[in-house]
């Protein structure tokens, strides 16, 4: 996230929400007419996958998936040996990674725009389409407080930067040893410091949703965290957006969630089918903020 300024951040949010509406209209502006998108998955996805192979094709381009058990990655080739080629054959890379320096080799050696669709660190693309979603739902970003319930993850992460830079309060509920990244911490209060806004991390999850605009939650155990199940379960109980939290939170508050949804831990299936859940609508804006910035680093 912090690859974009705020006016940067403005511009991809404003040029989703407009895509969004020509395409809806049934518009599809070619803007990625002659363009090939290589979608670089070492992880399995649903909707960041969909999202940017439709997104690609709904703006003109062509789209080629590559998982990376199928490539010669899965057999030891060094990342940048990759990169190098596929930076020959492509014009992007959308990359869903277990490494962010992965990512970071494939932007040094491709010499081709290299999209971070998820790593060990962040999920700028997710954020960028929850912002959206925030934006639609609440008619503002500005002044506005989110709180996260949960484990301080990749997609925590990238909402604190994002959140702060668009002067938007964020308040972290997680249990101790679960904190979010602390240099992206500091670099989400450094941009919060010049918006306006506030960044707090706190254990207990009534704090945070006390008055809280939106209450947003992710999985408890990852992609790759398997291991730590038994752990994590006992750690994160108690922080779950349930319909007692949701009392605490403001009168109109959104509930939000990356998906996908583990019913009954991180969230109760009465709450995300519930009248105040945005859930769905933040998935399929996952299409729009893939377009968007398909069409951002296409132009920069």
């Amino acid at each position: 996230m912090a690859d974009l300024s705020r006016v940067e951040l403005e511009s991809v949010l404003k040029r989703a929400a407009k895509l969004k509406g020509e395409i809806e209209g049934g518009t599809e502006p070619a803007l990625l007419k002659g363009e090939i998108v290589g979608v670089l998955f070492e992880k399995p996805s649903t909707r960041t996958r969909t999202s940017f192979e439709v997104a690609t094709i709904r703006l003109g381009g062509h789209s080629i998936y590559l998982a990376s058990n199928e490539l010669q990655l899965s057999r030891g080739e060094p990342i940048k040996d990759t990169a190098r080629i596929l930076g020959g054959y492509l014009d992007v890379i959308v990359g869903r990674v277990y490494s962010q320096d992965t990512l970071q080799q494939l932007a040094d050696f491709s010499g081709i725009p290299v999209i971070n669709a998820l790593s060990d660190i962040e999920h700028p693309t997710q954020a960028i389409s929850d912002l959206l979603t925030i934006r639609e739902t609440k008619g503002r970003m500005e002044g506005l407080t989110l709180a996260f319930i949960g484990d301080g993850d990749n997609v925590c992460s990238s909402l604190l930067l994002g959140a702060s830079m668009v002067g938007m309060n964020m308040v972290v509920a997680c249990p101790e040893g679960y904190a979010p990244n602390p240099g992206i911490l500091r670099a989400a209060h450094q941009t919060a410091k010049k918006s306006g806004s506030s960044v707090k991390v706190v254990n207990d999850p009534r704090e945070a949703a006390a008055g809280a605009d939106v209450l947003y939650t992710d999985v408890w155990i990852s992609m790759g965290e398997e291991k730590e199940k038994n752990r994590r379960m006992h750690a994160f109980r108690g922080f779950q957006i349930n319909s007692e939290l949701l009392k605490l939170a403001a009168r109109d508050a959104v509930v939000m969630h990356c998906l996908p949804a583990h019913r009954g831990l991180e969230i109760t299936d009465d709450v995300i089918e519930g009248r105040q859940s945005v859930v769905w609508r933040q998935g399929e804006n996952k299409l729009y903020g893939a377009a968007a910035v398909l069409d951002f680093v296409v132009r920069s």
